[in-house]
């Protein structure tokens, strides 16, 4: 066969099925224009999921007669100063779109250049051009795109249902929108108007507003600012507590140069970042700004432009990872708000089960045989010495207990110690009760703290762990009689491997036969505790993680589970001392919102919500 040149329509279909996957391509390339034309308000309208129609108007600079012409040309681009492709500065830059989408649909373009007094429309029709003529419009420009793939209908095939499409339009969408919180931004599809953002100041400030309407009000209460430089690259955005997480990594935006990208780069050192602060399974929520110089970063790697390639990737990669981990710490013990929320939600929903179908805070009571009770609600017959609100059968069986409920006792003084009101400011507040040997509750000022104590000094053994590791080793201290503990041959291998690792942590122990290890030194920090246990499970986690781990991360890997048989166990009655010596600590010690497996070590009740869960509010 011949070798023979493609024809323009050919080559516009052709680019068309690199760049337009699905109609969010198209939303995409148009919003992008619109951006680039310095637009501070863009509208988006589709229907029949993008296929029917879209429709992207804004009111930016507009074009004349001859860019207007020249737009739909492919190549042609207003968005490159020079030649050099290295030089991106704007959102779009390929001059592929506008054609490749006439290519394959029916096109229409109306636009007013700023200060100009006449409008001008052209179209193209799955890839025959009309001429510029005369149109009606606003300044700004208004992009039409109707029978989307109707020159390739193969293509609609591959489409999917209505509702899906407009998902992945309403995702395209918000991406863009998180990175220009100073421009407005309102999506329509079909009849339902599912997404209207006002404009927001052009700050952090602002910048969260945006982020807090497009990633929930939860996200903005618990969410840690973070802002670095270093190296001609710089980092800021805002990123969720450890203890606010998701099964799916569906709330982790990442922008560079403004632009929405994914890459498993920057996925991976969010990953490395929250490291031993997350459970297993588990994502954090946040949106990252990374911002450089456009010859550091190549975004020409793909037709759509949603991956990019870094000159130094090493830079960017510990740049995230140090932000991140800074930010973090500055949170302190701080852990999320939703806990106690979500609390207070299951036990209203418990509430609510327990009863019939109208049971809540203000239902009234169940019938109960023998009890007085009616069915019908209470008939208010007050009594002497008998609640207003009680019924007659209560107030005859129960005359006698109830004489006198409304009088004071002869001791109104509590039982407890009284607590000095400089405690209850505290954030963590005063230790006031410690429930099934397990739970320390504290009051504060406005409301109440529930510590899982176990949980709560684990991490702090481990952090204390990871500082003196970081300043030469821990400390250790010799067993008045060393101890031989069996394992199978494979863990005395690993563990007889991993030696000089252990070392440093402070464990020394040494191959004892075939089938055992002889433990000298422990860490002094760990105090009495469990060496036969803690060396399985060290020998366990060591067998796990095989040669992938780096050092430092095998070490905190190792020292993790050391915390964890180190920390006061659930069970273990404790004094009010203590109690409240461990809620200090927390609150002086960052991270200390969550264990070393990513659990939350504390959950916060405010009084508010509590007296809405009784009906007092």
């Amino acid at each position: 066969m011949p070798v023979r040149q493609l024809s323009p329509e050919t080559i516009n279909r052709i680019a068309a099925g690199e760049v337009i996957e699905r109609p969010a391509s198209v939303v995409k390339e148009l919003v992008e224009n619109a951006l680039d034309a310095g637009a501070t308000d863009i509208e988006v309208v589709t229907s029949g999921g993008g296929i029917a129609l879209i429709r992207v108007s804004d009111n930016g600079s507009g074009m004349a007669a001859a860019d207007l012409a020249l737009c739909v040309e492919r190549h042609a681009t207003s968005k490159l100063s020079t030649e050099d492709l290295l030089d991106i500065r704007t959102m779009g830059f390929r001059g592929e779109a506008l054609p490749s989408i006439g290519s394959i649909a029916h096109l229409s373009i109306t636009t007013r250049l700023a200060g100009s007094r006449e409008a001008l429309a052209i179209t193209v029709d799955r890839g025959v051009k009309g001429p510029v003529k005369p149109a009606a419009h606003n300044a700004g420009t208004r992009v039409e795109v109707r029978e989307l793939f109707s020159a390739t209908p193969a293509r609609l095939k591959f489409m999917k249902s209505e509702l899906a499409e407009n998902r992945a339009i309403s995702e395209i969408v918000k991406r863009i929108a998180m990175a220009w919180p100073a421009v407005g931004f309102t999506l329509t599809t079909g009849e339902r108007t599912g997404l209207r953002l006002n404009a927001c100041a052009n700050d952090p400030a602002g910048r969260l507003e945006r982020l807090g309407r497009i990633m929930g009000r939860e996200f903005m209460t618990d969410a840690v600012m973070l802002d670095g430089a270093r190296e001609g690259v710089s980092v800021s955005g805002f990123a969720g507590l450890p203890t606010l997480n998701r099964p799916d990594a569906a709330m982790q935006f990442l922008f560079v140069n403004g632009r929405p990208v994914r890459d498993r780069l920057l996925v991976g050192a969010v990953r490395a970042a929250y490291g031993d602060m997350l459970p297993r399974g588990r994502h954090p929520l946040l949106a990252l700004f990374l911002d450089l110089d456009p010859h550091e970063v190549d975004v020409n790697v793909h037709p759509a432009k949603t991956e990019v390639r870094f000159r130094d990737s090493g830079a960017a990669r510990s740049l995230i990872i140090g932000g991140l981990r800074d930010a973090l710490a500055r949170a302190g013990h701080r852990a999320t708000v939703a806990g106690g929320a979500a609390a207070l939600d299951m036990l209203a929903r418990r509430g609510s089960e327990t009863g019939d179908a109208s049971a809540g805070p203000n239902a009234p009571l169940p019938a109960s045989r023998g009890s007085g009770y009616d069915r019908t609600g209470w008939s208010p017959q007050p009594s002497r010495g008998v609640p207003p609100g009680y019924g007659p059968g209560l107030a005859e069986a129960m005359q006698a207990p109830l004489e006198g409920f409304d009088l004071p006792s002869a001791d109104t003084a509590a039982g407890t110690t009284p607590v000095e009101p400089a405690m209850r400011e505290r954030p963590l507040g005063a230790a006031r009760a410690q429930l099934h040997e397990t739970y320390i509750v504290a009051e504060t000022a406005d409301g109440i703290v529930i510590v899982d104590q176990h949980a709560a000094h684990e991490r702090l053994v481990y952090e204390r762990l990871k500082t003196m590791l970081a300043e030469g080793g821990v400390a250790r201290q010799g067993l008045l009689m060393p101890e031989v503990v069996e394992l199978d041959p494979d863990a005395v291998d690993a563990l007889a491997d991993a030696s000089d690792e252990l070392a440093k942590l402070g464990l020394c122990l040494e191959p004892f036969g075939a089938s055992s290890v002889i433990v000298r030194e422990v860490p002094a920090l760990l105090g009495k505790t469990d060496v036969a246990g803690l060396v399985k499970d060290l020998a366990a986690d060591v067998l796990g993680e095989g040669g992938g781990l780096l050092l430092m991360e095998r070490l905190e890997a190792v020292a993790s589970t050391m915390a964890c048989h180190g920390s006061v166990r659930a069970g273990r009655r404790l004094t009010p001392e203590e109690m409240n010596a461990l809620l200090r600590e927390m609150e002086a010690t960052p991270k200390a919102g969550q264990c070393n497996h990513g659990r939350p070590t504390y959950v916060e009740l405010k009084r508010n919500d509590i007296e809405r869960l009784f009906g007092r509010r």
